[in-house]
């Protein structure tokens, strides 16, 4: 075992032991979330593997090969069922166009060396027995970077029998081995139209090495699909004069049984007729595997999964639910696809450091880069992310990636630590992090031109500031330790991995020893200190010249980077805004840069940094007060944007929906304020945002209501209802306020609006979506979408 370790003078976040160290329960995993199946180690350019499959019924069947995640694929579901992140688990997918079940199970061997070793199984089943069930799947394993991989089962031009066997190294991995293994009862095709003509190939894996250019792994469909095609174009021709009629599908959609020299992409393609199962074994060192750690650790890895989720995630008894069985297999499903859908990502980005609409440019928005022009090539990061979507979305988002985390961190806090500090070191030296992360040519592949390239001066809503406080939080409720007695007892650090830990508190040290925990907040104190004066510094609006008067003559925010019609950077892109004027101010940045100045305050605290805490409680107070000062409408009863005229006088743009309801979304509005009355009025009214479902994002009475793209003109956000549930559980139902009683029945209610669509959907559907319709309550847009809408299992068990 080689083990090298990075030694800093407190702990070092990110635990970046040398790449392999065989204690990184995290090291592999299912980090290829927009493929059905794709696992691979969490370092650039190393082994990547995947799954494809296909039906064999007729010809047509081609046509629906499956590998990269897509709603066009016409499944009817597919998700995680049972994941655990240092464990592995299991994935069910229905191919009804295929008439397949198939389910793939992943398991973490510890032991070996470099990262240790891992087992998988790839079974299928008739979605319906009744029809014919005839798939070939196709697994296959590729090589980016350094090393090598070689097939060393001996090469037979009429295909394979028997365990397939690969043996390769790399700095990364050291030696390994790769075998693919035949269940039992497997019933490969051999019968067929023509079978005597085939009779030499039929009944055997078929196989394809190929050298595929350095970076293009991620193409291997395309890569392997062309030989496959072509072989078959080659085997019809000899039967077009219709004389014979054509052999079976299964005979002609073969891999050509050929390897080239130097093969960095190697495919293994079985033919099954029914059931079956085959399973993928990953050595490494002089482990050997064989199909009873499967059979023994798949059902252990499930006992272990469900105790520890119900003990996070238990279904209250306050909840009353027609089907409990069912609301628990489903909210374990939405965990665990949000957690088997973490990626670990690793390319160059593109970045335009010169671009401004006409309305960004002022005095504010300056930076030594502001001269370069033009899109342009940025050297590769990496990122360990959680995704919102692995269909449509298979990539990191900032506004997205606060809400995975806290979901992510009561299932395992110190994952959740792990991915934040891989975002938190995506800071640059400016303090800006882009709003999505296109890291790398497969990545940008599945985004539109238009969107690929990011702007130094946009932001986006800082969520992670929200996971940095629930941390804090967790760590509260743990120790009961005062933050003074932490940041006064524990100067210094350790060298302790974040993810070496196993065990029943695996997932948890960093809440179990606080110099652990300290050291963390220390090592981000820093960026994020950095990049909070960066949104201070770029995002700030102006108040004295538009004569408005406030307590504070600094805090005042909006968003640069917005259109005609949409306000991307906000988040909700075409939510009704006003005219775009260098002069506008917006109520939802604002709230957050009060929430942002809470979270550095609570940090500062921590750490013992008092006099920078000190600061930003200073500075949380005069934005709070700016909120009432230059966004209540008095007249409206509402928060409001607040725009110019033509004259330069300042006026309130009101829009009544999600917008108006950031100071109580964010907390940051006090429970004895009286502008919280007006506010639960607003939301509890059927008229405007109350609906069966959840809370619209505008007001059903708006003009604008489900019109032009209606993406935030309508439709309900399982995120911002959450917000709101837990604005209403932690704050204005659980302190003393004249509104208190109020907020907990609304809460009671709107908790059970959502719970129920969003399960009700599930059952109908197979998934859970980017959103709910507003007047239906059906589900919308991408699917399956567990990224916020997983947030669903925090609102079944109530914890915030």
């Amino acid at each position: 075992m080689r083990t090298l370790w990075i030694l800093l003078p407190f702990v070092h976040a990110s635990a970046v032991v040398a790449a392999g160290n065989d204690s990184d329960a995290l090291f592999w995993g299912t980090y290829r979330p927009g493929l059905y199946f794709g696992l691979r180690p969490k370092v650039p350019q190393s082994l990547m593997t995947g799954l494809m499959w296909f039906g064999t019924h007729n010809y047509q069947s081609i046509q629906k090969a499956r590998h990269a995640c897509s709603q066009d694929d016409g499944l009817t579901g597919y998700s995680w069922m049972e994941y655990d992140p240092r464990q592995g688990g299991v994935q069910v997918i229905n191919d009804a166009p295929n008439n397949v079940k198939i389910t793939t199970e992943f398991l973490k061997v510890p032991g070996g060396d470099f990262g240790g070793s891992w087992a998988a199984r790839v079974k299928g089943e008739p979605l319906n027995p009744a029809i014919p069930s005839r798939v070939s799947p196709i697994f296959y394993i590729g090589l980016e970077g350094l090393g090598g991989i070689d097939m060393e089962s001996e090469e037979h031009e009429n295909g394979l029998e028997g365990p397939i066997v690969f043996t390769g190294s790399t700095p990364e991995l050291d030696d390994f081995t790769i075998r693919i293994v035949e269940g039992p009862e497997n019933h490969l095709i051999a019968e067929g139209p023509h079978a005597h003509a085939f009779a030499h190939k039929a009944g055997k894996s078929h196989y394809l090495g190929l050298q595929v250019p350095a970076g293009t792994v991620w193409k291997a469909q395309d890569h392997i699909m062309a030989p496959l095609m072509k072989y078959a174009s080659e085997v019809v021709e000899g039967y077009k004069d219709g004389t014979k009629g054509f052999p079976d599908a299964a005979f002609i959609f073969q891999l050509p049984d050929e390897s080239y020299t130097g093969s960095n992409l190697y495919a293994v393609q079985k033919h099954y007729d029914g059931p079956f199962h085959f399973d993928i074994f990953f050595q490494s060192g002089k482990q050997k595997l064989t199909s009873s750690v499967l059979d023994e650790g798949i059902p252990a890895l499930s006992t272990a999964y469900n105790e520890h989720f119900d003990s996070v995630f238990p279904i209250p008894a306050n909840y009353q639910n027609s089907d409990p069985d069912s609301l628990r297999t489903f909210s374990k499903a939405l965990t665990s696809n949000l957690i088997g859908g973490v990626g670990y990502f690793y390319g160059t980005s593109i970045v335009d450091r010169g671009f401004a609409y006409e309305w960004d440019e002022d005095d504010n928005d300056s930076s030594e880069a502001a001269g370069k022009k033009g899109p342009t090539l940025v050297p590769p990061r990496s990122l360990l992310t959680a995704t919102p979507s692995r269909s449509f979305f298979p990539r990191g988002f900032y506004w997205d990636e606060g809400f995975h985390l806290l979901h992510i961190g009561h299932y395992d806090n110190d994952l959740t630590l792990e991915i934040l500090k891989d975002w938190i070191n995506l800071i640059d030296d400016d303090g800006w992090v882009a709003r999505e992360q296109i890291l790398g040519e497969e990545a940008r592949s599945r985004v539109p031109p238009e969107f690929q390239t990011q702007y130094p001066t946009y932001a986006n809503p800082p969520t992670l500031t929200m996971a940095v406080t629930a941390f804090i939080n967790r760590l509260r409720a743990h120790q009961r330790i005062p933050d003074a007695d932490l940041g006064m007892e524990y100067g210094t650090g350790s060298q302790v991995p974040l993810s070496t830990q196993e065990g029943p508190n695996a997932g948890r040290r960093f809440l179990e020893e606080p110099e652990l925990a300290l050291g963390y907040l220390r090592e981000i104190y820093g960026p994020l200190k950095r990049h909070y004066e960066w949104f201070r510094r770029t995002q700030r609006g102006q108040i004295k010249q538009y004569g408005r008067k406030a307590r504070s003559r600094t805090e005042a925010y909006r968003w640069r980077g917005r259109s005609q019609q949409h306000v991307l950077t906000s988040g909700m892109d075409d939510y009704p805004r006003g005219p775009p004027s260098a002069g506008e101010l917006h109520l939802d940045l604002i709230s957050w840069m009060a929430f942002f100045s809470q979270t550095m305050r609570d940090i500062a605290t921590f750490i013992g940094e008092i006099d920078d805490a000190d600061a930003f409680e200073e500075i949380a107070k005069a934005t709070i007060d700016n909120i009432d000062d230059l966004h209540w409408n008095e007249e409206e009863q509402m928060y409001c944007d607040a725009g110019v005229n033509d004259e330069d006088e300042s006026y309130h743009v009101c829009h009544k929906g999600y917008l108006s309801l950031f100071p109580f979304l964010l907390s940051v509005l006090p429970p004895d304020s009286p502008h919280l009355g007006p506010i639960l009025e607003l939301l509890r009214d059927p008229d405007h945002l109350w609906s069966p479902y959840g809370l619209r994002s505008l007001s059903a009475s708006h003009p604008e209501f489900g019109q032009g793209e209606n993406y935030w003109k309508g439709p309900i956000w399982i995120q911002m209802n959450y917000l709101a549930l837990s604005a209403l559980h932690k704050t204005y139902a659980a302190q003393e306020g004249p509104f208190q009683t109020r907020a907990q029945q609304i809460y009671d209610e709107l908790r059970k609006n959502v719970i129920d669509n969003v399960h009700k959907e599930y059952v109908r559907t197979g998934y859970v979506w980017e959103q709910y319709d507003p007047i239906s309550g059906a589900g919308k847009r991408s699917h399956p979408f567990t990224g916020w809408t997983s947030l669903v299992t925090l609102i079944i068990s109530e914890t915030y």
